[in-house]
């Protein structure tokens, strides 16, 4: 679905001086390429569409990155995965949406963040003292941090799959072998992806990368555990609670696990916790783990986290919010922003919610969609996407004018407004 029209922008081209970011004298980074100047690449005419910001940031780090686990797909074990996927042709098994959604080339998946690691990457270069042979000098990262990025949207895309298989009781059960046989094809094949992305990991030999990424998939575990859930696991909100109180979990100690219960029932709160764990979390520490491999200082490293972790919460408020757009019908997540701010304003709207403890079907999803649209849950919504989407932003504008810098800008600015 196309975003609606924006203001120009339009970023002067201007050549910066040695800049200093979180302790980071950039004057004396090391960049790639064949000019020493940094120029910030004009980026004019109308709000980037989405498709155009991806195709442009992809030429800019070399190759597209869509699916950067692509030789993974094509070796011989995913090939007869893929055979055997037909057989499942006609049935309901959710694998079968979910693979369509990984190779759908639109901004409602998230198969750019390998693309996101590398451009943050090239943002910000890396230290002098990298070797030569390490430096990936046509594309202006580091061959460690391309695997990095193709180890994110393997655990990624191994995370999706996974999330497809279906919990087999009566009827189901007893229905038809091919959910059985779908549930089999989601398991080896997400296993299958996150083996390979655990030992490409392990092929870095970065101890604290490894304990970095590995605290991420935790982090993905947990998300699956959050709150109350239907008996296929489908998330369902947390009852509004009335004694809301700040929720200052969400610190820089990236490798500490965050508490569930003090955050449930608080609309805002809950909606971050559900999707830090569920997002945040691995596209953060995949931007904090590449500034790692590049030689940055912890400070700048840490400010990798909170642009992936802001990048990818304004991602899903945008994602969000699609759902209630006009002519727009059919369900929708129950514990998506605009649902659970609504429950915060009008608590009795719970009561809708709770027909769904046996399947999130039995929920009358035009009730719930009503009360969206007619109370603040939209608008809390989109104030939350521009404050996530601000704060990614003021990352970003410390590091140094680049091409780089300009497409995770643009690709930022292609989501500010449905």
């Amino acid at each position: 679905m196309s975003f609606s029209k924006l203001s120009s922008v339009i970023v002067r081209r201007k050549c910066l001086p040695a800049i200093t970011v979180a302790g980071v004298n950039f004057g004396n980074r090391k960049t790639f390429g064949t000019s020493n100047t940094l120029c910030t690449k004009l980026a004019q005419e109308k709000k980037p569409d989405w498709n155009r910001a991806v195709s442009e940031a992809e030429k800019i780090v070399g190759y597209p990155t869509s699916f950067l686990s692509l030789r993974w797909l094509l070796s011989d074990e995913i090939a007869n995965v893929a055979l055997h996927l037909r057989k499942l042709v006609g049935s309901n098994h959710p694998l079968l949406k979910t693979a369509k959604s990984l190779l759908y080339n639109g901004k409602n998946n998230m198969q750019a963040w390998g693309l996101i690691v590398l451009l943050i990457s090239k943002a910000a270069g890396h230290s002098a003292d990298i070797p030569e042979l390490e430096q990936d000098k046509a594309a202006g990262v580091l061959h460690s941090q391309r695997a990095l990025a193709e180890v994110t949207e393997m655990i990624r895309t191994s995370h999706l799959v996974h999330k497809g298989l279906v919990n087999l009781q009566a009827p189901l059960a007893d229905a038809s072998g091919d959910m059985m046989f779908g549930n089999k094809i989601a398991l080896l094949s997400g296993d299958y992806l996150l083996s390979n992305s655990c030992a490409e990991l392990a092929n870095l030999r970065n101890q604290e990368l490894v304990e970095l990424m590995s605290s991420a998939v935790r982090d993905l575990a947990e998300a699956e555990f959050v709150g109350p859930r239907d008996k296929q696991n489908n998330p369902l909100p947390a009852r509004p609670r009335s004694d809301i109180v700040e929720y200052k979990q969400f610190t820089d100690k990236t490798l500490e696990p965050l508490v569930v219960s003090e955050a449930l029932g608080n609309a805002r709160a809950e909606w971050t916790l559900r999707h830090v764990l569920n997002a945040g979390s691995l596209l953060g520490k995949s931007c904090q783990g590449t500034l790692k491999l590049a030689g940055h200082p912890l400070e700048l490293q840490e400010q990798g986290y909170l642009f992936g972790k802001h990048l990818a919460l304004a991602w899903q408020a945008c994602l969000d919010r699609e759902p209630f757009l006009p002519n727009v019908s059919g369900s929708f997540s129950l514990v998506s922003a605009p649902v659970m701010f609504t429950l915060q304003h009008d608590p009795t709207l719970y009561e809708e919610i709770e027909k769904g403890q046996e399947s999130v079907d039995d929920v009358d999803y035009e009730v719930v969609r009503k009360a969206v649209l007619t109370g603040p849950g939209l608008e809390f919504t989109k104030k939350l996407q521009k404050e996530h989407s601000t704060a990614a932003l003021e990352v970003l504008n410390q590091l140094p004018a680049s091409d780089a810098r300009t497409a995770l800008a643009n690709i930022i600015a292609a989501m500010q407004d449905l």
